[in-house]
Protein backbone atom coordinates (compact mmCIF):
# COMPACT_ATOMS: atom_id res chain seq x y z
CA UNK A 1 0.00 0.00 0.00
CA UNK A 2 1.60 3.27 -1.12
CA UNK A 3 1.16 6.79 0.23
CA UNK A 4 1.44 5.99 3.96
CA UNK A 5 3.27 7.90 6.65
CA UNK A 6 5.84 5.50 8.07
CA UNK A 7 7.90 6.24 11.19
CA UNK A 8 11.17 4.41 11.77
CA UNK A 9 12.57 4.02 15.30
CA UNK A 10 16.22 3.05 15.11
CA UNK A 11 16.64 5.05 11.90
CA UNK A 12 20.31 5.79 12.62
CA UNK A 13 21.26 2.10 12.54
CA UNK A 14 22.58 0.46 9.40
CA UNK A 15 19.24 -1.22 8.64
CA UNK A 16 17.26 1.87 9.60
CA UNK A 17 19.22 4.17 7.29
CA UNK A 18 18.77 1.84 4.33
CA UNK A 19 15.08 1.33 5.11
CA UNK A 20 14.37 5.07 5.27
CA UNK A 21 15.95 5.52 1.83
CA UNK A 22 13.94 2.61 0.43
CA UNK A 23 10.63 3.77 1.90
CA UNK A 24 10.88 7.29 0.47
CA UNK A 25 10.14 5.83 -2.98
CA UNK A 26 6.58 5.03 -1.89
CA UNK A 27 5.78 6.68 1.44
CA UNK A 28 6.28 9.74 3.60
CA UNK A 29 9.06 8.77 6.00
CA UNK A 30 9.58 10.03 9.54
CA UNK A 31 12.84 9.09 11.25
CA UNK A 32 12.82 9.20 15.05
CA UNK A 33 16.15 10.64 16.11
CA UNK A 34 17.87 12.99 18.54
CA UNK A 35 17.33 16.01 16.31
CA UNK A 36 14.48 17.42 14.23
CA UNK A 37 14.24 18.72 10.67
CA UNK A 38 13.96 17.56 7.06
CA UNK A 39 17.06 16.45 5.22
CA UNK A 40 17.98 16.48 1.54
CA UNK A 41 17.06 12.80 1.41
CA UNK A 42 13.39 13.70 1.88
CA UNK A 43 13.19 12.09 5.32
CA UNK A 44 11.56 14.12 8.10
CA UNK A 45 13.33 13.76 11.43
CA UNK A 46 11.41 14.12 14.66
CA UNK A 47 13.24 14.42 17.92
CA UNK A 48 12.33 11.52 20.19
CA UNK A 49 13.73 10.09 23.40
CA UNK A 50 12.20 6.61 23.36
CA UNK A 51 12.45 6.43 27.15
CA UNK A 52 9.87 9.25 27.26
CA UNK A 53 6.29 8.23 26.56
CA UNK A 54 5.42 11.87 25.87
CA UNK A 55 8.16 12.11 23.24
CA UNK A 56 6.96 8.88 21.63
CA UNK A 57 3.41 10.19 21.41
CA UNK A 58 4.52 13.44 19.79
CA UNK A 59 6.78 11.58 17.35
CA UNK A 60 4.06 9.13 16.26
CA UNK A 61 1.35 11.74 15.68
CA UNK A 62 -0.17 11.28 12.22
CA UNK A 63 1.75 8.04 11.57
CA UNK A 64 0.13 5.05 9.84
CA UNK A 65 2.91 2.45 10.26
CA UNK A 66 5.62 2.45 12.92
CA UNK A 67 8.76 0.38 12.32
CA UNK A 68 10.68 -0.66 15.44
CA UNK A 69 14.39 -1.46 14.95
CA UNK A 70 15.61 -0.68 18.46
CA UNK A 71 17.87 -2.86 20.60
CA UNK A 72 19.31 -1.17 23.70
CA UNK A 73 22.43 -3.20 24.39
CA UNK A 74 24.48 -0.07 25.10
CA UNK A 75 24.23 2.31 28.11
CA UNK A 76 21.96 5.32 27.58
CA UNK A 77 23.23 7.59 30.38
CA UNK A 78 26.45 8.34 32.25
CA UNK A 79 25.28 5.80 34.83
CA UNK A 80 22.82 3.10 33.84
CA UNK A 81 21.47 0.74 36.49
CA UNK A 82 19.58 -1.69 34.28
CA UNK A 83 19.96 -4.82 32.22
CA UNK A 84 19.61 -4.48 28.46
CA UNK A 85 16.49 -6.68 28.67
CA UNK A 86 14.77 -4.34 31.14
CA UNK A 87 15.63 -1.31 29.02
CA UNK A 88 14.34 -3.06 25.91
CA UNK A 89 11.12 -3.87 27.75
CA UNK A 90 10.39 -0.31 28.82
CA UNK A 91 11.29 1.09 25.39
CA UNK A 92 8.98 -1.33 23.60
CA UNK A 93 6.19 -0.66 26.11
CA UNK A 94 6.54 3.09 25.54
CA UNK A 95 6.42 2.63 21.78
CA UNK A 96 3.34 0.40 21.92
CA UNK A 97 1.46 2.71 24.31
CA UNK A 98 2.21 5.72 22.13
CA UNK A 99 1.24 3.87 18.94
CA UNK A 100 -2.11 2.93 20.45
CA UNK A 101 -2.82 6.44 21.69
CA UNK A 102 -1.85 8.04 18.36
CA UNK A 103 -3.94 5.66 16.23
CA UNK A 104 -1.05 3.87 14.49
CA UNK A 105 -2.45 1.06 12.34
CA UNK A 106 0.54 -1.32 12.34
CA UNK A 107 3.85 -1.88 14.14
CA UNK A 108 6.60 -3.65 12.19
CA UNK A 109 9.37 -5.22 14.29
CA UNK A 110 12.66 -6.84 13.30
CA UNK A 111 13.61 -9.44 15.91
CA UNK A 112 15.68 -12.60 16.08
CA UNK A 113 14.89 -16.16 15.05
CA UNK A 114 13.61 -18.22 17.97
CA UNK A 115 15.04 -21.76 17.94
CA UNK A 116 12.72 -24.74 18.22
CA UNK A 117 14.92 -26.52 20.77
CA UNK A 118 13.64 -27.01 24.31
CA UNK A 119 16.83 -25.49 25.72
CA UNK A 120 16.28 -22.27 27.65
CA UNK A 121 16.74 -19.21 25.46
CA UNK A 122 19.70 -16.93 26.00
CA UNK A 123 18.96 -13.60 27.65
CA UNK A 124 19.37 -11.89 24.28
CA UNK A 125 16.86 -14.06 22.42
CA UNK A 126 14.44 -14.13 25.35
CA UNK A 127 14.50 -10.32 25.33
CA UNK A 128 13.71 -10.25 21.60
CA UNK A 129 10.63 -12.41 22.23
CA UNK A 130 9.62 -10.24 25.17
CA UNK A 131 9.85 -7.13 22.99
CA UNK A 132 7.45 -8.77 20.52
CA UNK A 133 5.00 -9.37 23.38
CA UNK A 134 5.38 -5.83 24.73
CA UNK A 135 4.79 -4.27 21.31
CA UNK A 136 1.57 -6.28 20.93
CA UNK A 137 0.34 -5.73 24.51
CA UNK A 138 -1.63 -2.54 23.83
CA UNK A 139 -3.71 -3.65 20.86
CA UNK A 140 -1.90 -2.36 17.76
CA UNK A 141 -1.39 -5.21 15.23
CA UNK A 142 2.28 -6.21 15.09
CA UNK A 143 4.13 -7.72 12.15
CA UNK A 144 7.33 -9.43 13.28
CA UNK A 145 10.21 -10.43 11.03
CA UNK A 146 12.69 -12.75 12.74
CA UNK A 147 16.17 -12.84 11.23
CA UNK A 148 19.40 -14.68 11.91
CA UNK A 149 22.68 -12.85 11.29
CA UNK A 150 22.33 -9.83 8.96
CA UNK A 151 25.23 -9.33 6.54
CA UNK A 152 25.97 -5.67 5.85
CA UNK A 153 28.95 -3.31 5.90
CA UNK A 154 27.88 -1.49 9.08
CA UNK A 155 26.26 -4.39 10.93
CA UNK A 156 27.68 -5.18 14.36
CA UNK A 157 27.68 -8.96 13.77
CA UNK A 158 29.43 -8.66 10.41
CA UNK A 159 32.02 -6.26 11.84
CA UNK A 160 32.83 -8.79 14.56
CA UNK A 161 33.25 -11.56 11.96
CA UNK A 162 35.40 -9.34 9.79
CA UNK A 163 37.71 -8.25 12.59
CA UNK A 164 38.15 -11.78 13.89
CA UNK A 165 39.26 -12.93 10.45
CA UNK A 166 41.49 -9.92 9.81
CA UNK A 167 43.26 -9.87 13.17
CA UNK A 168 43.77 -13.55 14.00
CA UNK A 169 46.22 -15.73 12.06
CA UNK A 170 44.99 -18.67 14.16
CA UNK A 171 41.34 -18.75 15.15
CA UNK A 172 40.01 -20.64 18.15
CA UNK A 173 36.80 -22.50 17.39
CA UNK A 174 34.69 -23.03 20.55
CA UNK A 175 31.75 -25.42 20.32
CA UNK A 176 29.37 -22.56 19.46
CA UNK A 177 31.01 -22.32 16.04
CA UNK A 178 29.30 -25.64 15.19
CA UNK A 179 25.84 -24.09 15.59
CA UNK A 180 23.87 -23.42 12.42
CA UNK A 181 22.84 -20.02 11.12
CA UNK A 182 21.10 -18.64 8.04
CA UNK A 183 22.63 -15.25 7.19
CA UNK A 184 20.65 -12.75 5.12
CA UNK A 185 21.88 -9.69 3.26
CA UNK A 186 20.83 -6.27 4.56
CA UNK A 187 19.19 -5.19 1.30
CA UNK A 188 16.95 -8.27 1.40
CA UNK A 189 15.93 -7.43 4.98
CA UNK A 190 15.09 -3.89 3.90
CA UNK A 191 12.95 -5.09 0.98
CA UNK A 192 11.06 -7.50 3.23
CA UNK A 193 10.43 -4.80 5.84
CA UNK A 194 9.18 -2.46 3.13
CA UNK A 195 7.02 -5.25 1.71
CA UNK A 196 5.00 -5.70 4.90
CA UNK A 197 4.46 -2.01 5.68
CA UNK A 198 0.74 -1.42 5.35
CA UNK A 199 0.10 -4.95 4.04
CA UNK A 200 -3.15 -6.42 5.38
CA UNK A 201 -1.91 -10.01 5.00
CA UNK A 202 0.95 -9.26 7.43
CA UNK A 203 -1.09 -7.82 10.33
CA UNK A 204 -0.54 -9.86 13.47
CA UNK A 205 1.81 -12.27 11.67
CA UNK A 206 5.31 -13.50 12.50
CA UNK A 207 7.70 -14.44 9.70
CA UNK A 208 11.14 -16.06 9.84
CA UNK A 209 13.47 -14.67 7.18
CA UNK A 210 16.86 -15.86 5.98
CA UNK A 211 19.23 -16.20 3.08
CA UNK A 212 19.28 -19.16 0.70
CA UNK A 213 22.01 -21.04 2.59
CA UNK A 214 22.23 -22.69 6.04
CA UNK A 215 25.75 -23.25 7.42
CA UNK A 216 27.73 -23.37 10.66
CA UNK A 217 29.45 -20.34 12.16
CA UNK A 218 32.76 -22.16 11.47
CA UNK A 219 31.86 -22.32 7.78
CA UNK A 220 30.71 -18.68 7.87
CA UNK A 221 34.08 -17.61 9.27
CA UNK A 222 35.77 -19.52 6.45
CA UNK A 223 33.59 -17.90 3.79
CA UNK A 224 34.20 -14.46 5.32
CA UNK A 225 37.96 -15.13 5.26
CA UNK A 226 37.73 -16.08 1.59
CA UNK A 227 35.85 -12.84 0.80
CA UNK A 228 38.60 -10.91 2.58
CA UNK A 229 41.36 -12.80 0.76
CA UNK A 230 42.73 -14.35 3.93
CA UNK A 231 43.56 -17.94 4.91
CA UNK A 232 43.69 -18.18 8.71
CA UNK A 233 44.27 -21.45 10.51
CA UNK A 234 41.62 -22.89 12.80
CA UNK A 235 42.00 -24.56 16.17
CA UNK A 236 38.89 -26.33 17.53
CA UNK A 237 38.45 -26.25 21.32
CA UNK A 238 36.04 -28.69 23.03
CA UNK A 239 34.09 -26.29 25.22
CA UNK A 240 31.64 -23.42 25.18
CA UNK A 241 32.24 -20.70 27.73
CA UNK A 242 30.28 -17.50 27.22
CA UNK A 243 32.59 -15.55 29.50
CA UNK A 244 35.79 -16.72 27.79
CA UNK A 245 34.26 -16.22 24.35
CA UNK A 246 33.09 -12.73 25.30
CA UNK A 247 36.55 -11.81 26.58
CA UNK A 248 38.23 -13.28 23.50
CA UNK A 249 35.93 -11.54 21.01
CA UNK A 250 36.10 -8.24 22.91
CA UNK A 251 39.89 -8.20 23.07
CA UNK A 252 40.37 -9.18 19.43
CA UNK A 253 37.69 -7.03 17.80
CA UNK A 254 37.64 -4.01 20.12
CA UNK A 255 33.85 -4.29 20.38
CA UNK A 256 32.32 -3.31 23.72
CA UNK A 257 31.56 -6.05 26.23
CA UNK A 258 27.99 -4.76 26.58
CA UNK A 259 27.39 -5.55 22.91
CA UNK A 260 29.44 -8.75 22.62
CA UNK A 261 28.10 -10.47 25.75
CA UNK A 262 24.43 -10.86 24.72
CA UNK A 263 25.40 -11.82 21.17
CA UNK A 264 27.88 -14.52 22.23
CA UNK A 265 25.45 -16.07 24.70
CA UNK A 266 22.98 -16.61 21.84
CA UNK A 267 25.42 -18.46 19.59
CA UNK A 268 24.75 -21.85 21.17
CA UNK A 269 21.29 -21.81 19.56
CA UNK A 270 20.71 -22.86 15.94
CA UNK A 271 19.40 -19.77 14.16
CA UNK A 272 17.61 -21.29 11.19
CA UNK A 273 14.30 -20.17 9.65
CA UNK A 274 11.35 -22.56 10.05
CA UNK A 275 9.98 -21.48 6.68
CA UNK A 276 10.42 -18.64 4.22
CA UNK A 277 6.77 -18.08 3.35
CA UNK A 278 7.06 -14.28 3.37
CA UNK A 279 9.97 -14.38 0.95
CA UNK A 280 8.10 -16.83 -1.25
CA UNK A 281 5.07 -14.55 -1.29
CA UNK A 282 7.13 -11.46 -2.14
CA UNK A 283 9.46 -13.26 -4.55
CA UNK A 284 12.62 -12.46 -2.55
CA UNK A 285 14.69 -15.65 -2.04
CA UNK A 286 17.68 -13.63 -0.89
CA UNK A 287 21.14 -12.84 -2.23
CA UNK A 288 23.58 -15.81 -2.29
CA UNK A 289 25.93 -15.74 0.68
CA UNK A 290 29.21 -15.30 -1.19
CA UNK A 291 27.80 -12.35 -3.13
CA UNK A 292 26.44 -10.83 0.09
CA UNK A 293 29.87 -11.14 1.74
CA UNK A 294 31.60 -9.72 -1.34
CA UNK A 295 29.33 -6.66 -1.36
CA UNK A 296 29.69 -6.11 2.39
CA UNK A 297 33.49 -6.35 2.21
CA UNK A 298 33.65 -4.07 -0.81
CA UNK A 299 31.43 -1.46 0.84
CA UNK A 300 33.52 -1.61 4.04
CA UNK A 301 36.78 -1.14 2.16
CA UNK A 302 35.33 1.74 0.16
CA UNK A 303 34.03 3.47 3.27
CA UNK A 304 37.23 2.97 5.29
CA UNK A 305 40.29 3.19 3.00
CA UNK A 306 43.61 2.13 4.42
CA UNK A 307 45.34 4.88 6.30
CA UNK A 308 42.16 6.73 7.10
CA UNK A 309 41.99 7.98 10.65
CA UNK A 310 38.98 6.99 12.72
CA UNK A 311 36.87 9.86 13.99
CA UNK A 312 37.96 11.16 17.36
CA UNK A 313 35.85 9.83 20.20
CA UNK A 314 34.05 12.22 22.40
CA UNK A 315 35.71 12.19 25.80
CA UNK A 316 33.58 11.58 28.88
CA UNK A 317 34.85 14.91 30.27
CA UNK A 318 33.12 16.68 27.37
CA UNK A 319 29.70 15.51 28.49
CA UNK A 320 27.73 18.54 29.63
CA UNK A 321 25.52 16.88 32.22
CA UNK A 322 25.91 13.63 34.17
CA UNK A 323 22.57 11.81 34.02
CA UNK A 324 21.34 8.65 35.67
CA UNK A 325 18.92 6.02 34.45
CA UNK A 326 17.72 3.11 36.57
CA UNK A 327 15.23 0.51 35.36
CA UNK A 328 14.27 -2.28 37.75
CA UNK A 329 11.85 -5.13 37.03
CA UNK A 330 9.85 -6.09 40.11
CA UNK A 331 7.17 -8.66 40.95
CA UNK A 332 3.59 -7.41 41.11
CA UNK A 333 0.91 -9.00 43.28
CA UNK A 334 -2.06 -10.25 41.28
CA UNK A 335 -4.73 -7.62 40.69
CA UNK A 336 -2.57 -4.66 41.76
CA UNK A 337 -1.84 -1.66 39.56
CA UNK A 338 0.78 1.08 39.27
CA UNK A 339 -1.07 3.49 41.56
CA UNK A 340 -1.09 0.85 44.28
CA UNK A 341 2.62 0.17 43.68
CA UNK A 342 3.56 3.85 44.00
CA UNK A 343 1.53 4.19 47.22
CA UNK A 344 3.02 0.96 48.58
CA UNK A 345 6.53 2.26 47.86
CA UNK A 346 5.91 5.51 49.70
CA UNK A 347 4.51 3.76 52.75
CA UNK A 348 7.09 0.95 52.72
CA UNK A 349 10.18 3.15 52.35
CA UNK A 350 9.84 5.04 55.67
CA UNK A 351 9.32 1.71 57.46
CA UNK A 352 12.36 0.20 55.74
CA UNK A 353 14.52 3.25 56.61
CA UNK A 354 13.08 3.74 60.11
CA UNK A 355 13.83 5.92 62.02
CA UNK A 356 15.83 8.08 59.60
CA UNK A 357 13.50 8.77 56.69
CA UNK A 358 10.06 10.34 56.45
CA UNK A 359 7.88 10.53 53.34
CA UNK A 360 4.98 12.97 53.11
CA UNK A 361 2.42 13.51 50.34
CA UNK A 362 0.55 16.82 50.16
CA UNK A 363 -2.97 17.28 48.79
CA UNK A 364 -1.41 18.93 45.73
CA UNK A 365 0.58 15.75 45.02
CA UNK A 366 4.01 16.91 46.21
CA UNK A 367 6.01 14.00 47.62
CA UNK A 368 8.86 14.93 49.99
CA UNK A 369 11.56 12.55 51.19
CA UNK A 370 13.10 14.00 54.37
CA UNK A 371 15.58 13.01 57.05
CA UNK A 372 13.90 13.34 60.42
CA UNK A 373 15.01 16.47 62.22
CA UNK A 374 16.34 18.25 59.12
CA UNK A 375 14.40 21.11 57.48
CA UNK A 376 15.61 20.42 53.94
CA UNK A 377 14.11 17.58 51.92
CA UNK A 378 16.40 15.09 50.24
CA UNK A 379 14.16 14.76 47.21
CA UNK A 380 10.90 16.33 46.05
CA UNK A 381 8.64 14.73 43.47
CA UNK A 382 5.51 16.20 41.88
CA UNK A 383 2.75 13.77 40.95
CA UNK A 384 1.80 14.21 37.28
CA UNK A 385 -1.99 14.00 37.23
CA UNK A 386 -2.19 14.50 33.45
CA UNK A 387 0.33 11.77 32.59
CA UNK A 388 -0.60 9.14 35.19
CA UNK A 389 -2.96 6.23 34.66
CA UNK A 390 -3.74 3.10 36.69
CA UNK A 391 -1.15 1.12 34.71
CA UNK A 392 1.50 3.88 34.76
CA UNK A 393 2.16 6.53 37.39
CA UNK A 394 4.61 9.37 36.80
CA UNK A 395 6.32 11.74 39.22
CA UNK A 396 8.68 14.53 38.15
CA UNK A 397 11.77 15.48 40.17
CA UNK A 398 11.21 19.12 41.18
CA UNK A 399 13.69 19.70 43.99
CA UNK A 400 15.59 18.41 47.00
CA UNK A 401 19.20 18.46 48.16
CA UNK A 402 20.14 15.32 46.20
CA UNK A 403 18.90 16.43 42.77
CA UNK A 404 19.88 19.24 40.44
CA UNK A 405 17.21 20.75 38.21
CA UNK A 406 18.66 21.53 34.79
CA UNK A 407 17.13 22.74 31.55
CA UNK A 408 16.53 19.99 29.03
CA UNK A 409 16.57 17.12 31.54
CA UNK A 410 13.23 15.95 32.93
CA UNK A 411 14.18 13.93 35.96
CA UNK A 412 11.33 11.58 36.80
CA UNK A 413 10.29 8.43 38.64
CA UNK A 414 7.69 6.09 37.22
CA UNK A 415 5.95 2.85 38.10
CA UNK A 416 4.36 0.94 35.25
CA UNK A 417 2.62 -2.38 34.76
CA UNK A 418 3.93 -4.30 31.74
CA UNK A 419 3.09 -7.45 29.80
CA UNK A 420 -0.48 -7.61 31.01
CA UNK A 421 0.39 -7.42 34.69
CA UNK A 422 3.25 -9.91 34.65
CA UNK A 423 5.75 -7.37 36.02
CA UNK A 424 6.05 -3.96 37.59
CA UNK A 425 8.80 -1.70 36.27
CA UNK A 426 10.21 1.02 38.53
CA UNK A 427 12.35 3.48 36.61
CA UNK A 428 14.29 6.67 37.21
CA UNK A 429 15.04 8.74 34.08
CA UNK A 430 17.35 11.70 33.48
CA UNK A 431 18.14 12.28 37.13
CA UNK A 432 20.94 14.83 37.50
CA UNK A 433 22.62 14.26 40.89
CA UNK A 434 23.60 17.24 43.00
CA UNK A 435 26.46 15.38 44.66
CA UNK A 436 29.88 15.34 43.00
CA UNK A 437 29.94 12.43 40.56
CA UNK A 438 32.45 10.19 42.44
CA UNK A 439 30.58 10.80 45.71
CA UNK A 440 27.24 10.03 44.05
CA UNK A 441 28.55 6.74 42.65
CA UNK A 442 29.81 5.65 46.05
CA UNK A 443 26.72 6.66 48.04
CA UNK A 444 23.39 7.66 46.50
CA UNK A 445 23.67 5.35 43.48
CA UNK A 446 24.34 2.30 45.65
CA UNK A 447 21.62 3.30 48.11
CA UNK A 448 19.02 3.59 45.34
CA UNK A 449 19.91 0.17 43.95
CA UNK A 450 19.71 -1.38 47.43
CA UNK A 451 16.33 0.26 48.07
CA UNK A 452 14.81 -0.97 44.80
CA UNK A 453 16.03 -4.52 45.34
CA UNK A 454 14.67 -4.48 48.88
CA UNK A 455 11.34 -3.16 47.60
CA UNK A 456 11.29 -5.99 45.07
CA UNK A 457 11.74 -8.52 47.87
CA UNK A 458 8.93 -6.82 49.80
CA UNK A 459 6.61 -7.07 46.79
CA UNK A 460 7.50 -10.72 46.34
CA UNK A 461 6.55 -11.43 49.94
CA UNK A 462 3.30 -9.49 49.50
CA UNK A 463 2.49 -11.44 46.34
CA UNK A 464 3.18 -14.76 48.06
CA UNK A 465 1.08 -13.84 51.09
CA UNK A 466 -1.83 -12.66 48.94
CA UNK A 467 -1.68 -15.83 46.84
CA UNK A 468 -1.86 -17.92 50.04
CA UNK A 469 -4.91 -15.94 51.11
CA UNK A 470 -6.55 -16.46 47.71
CA UNK A 471 -5.87 -20.19 47.84
CA UNK A 472 -7.37 -20.39 51.31
CA UNK A 473 -10.48 -18.50 50.18
CA UNK A 474 -10.90 -20.82 47.20
CA UNK A 475 -10.43 -23.88 49.40
CA UNK A 476 -12.97 -22.71 51.97
CA UNK A 477 -15.37 -21.85 49.15
CA UNK A 478 -15.19 -25.41 47.84
CA UNK A 479 -15.77 -26.80 51.35
CA UNK A 480 -18.87 -24.67 51.81
CA UNK A 481 -20.30 -25.91 48.53
CA UNK A 482 -19.86 -29.57 49.50
CA UNK A 483 -23.26 -31.02 50.59
CA UNK A 484 -23.41 -32.85 53.88
CA UNK A 485 -23.40 -36.62 53.56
Amino acid sequence: MAGLTVAVAGASGFIGRALCTRLTTEHTVVALSRSAGTGADGVTRRRCDLFSLLDCERALAGVDVAVYLVHSMMPSARLTQASFADMDLILADNFARAAKRMGVRQIVYLGGIVPESSEALSAHLASRVEVEQALAAHGVPVTTLRASLVIGPDGSSFRILQRLVQRLPVMLLPTWTRSSCQPIYVDDVVELLAGVCGADFALGETFDIGGPEVLSYRALLGRTAHALGRTPRYLPVPFFSPELSRLWVTLVTGTSRQLVGPLVSSLRHPMVARDLRLQERLGLPGLPLDEALRRAVQATQYASPKGASPPARRRASEATVNTVRSVQRLPLPTGRDAIWAAAEYMTWLPRAMRPFLQVTVSEAGLVRFCVLGLPTSLLELAWSRERSLPDRTLLYVVGGALARITEGHRGRLEFRVVLGGRYLVAAVHELVPNLPWPVYNATQALAHLWVMRAFGRHLARRAEAEEREHRMVRQLGRLIDVPEG
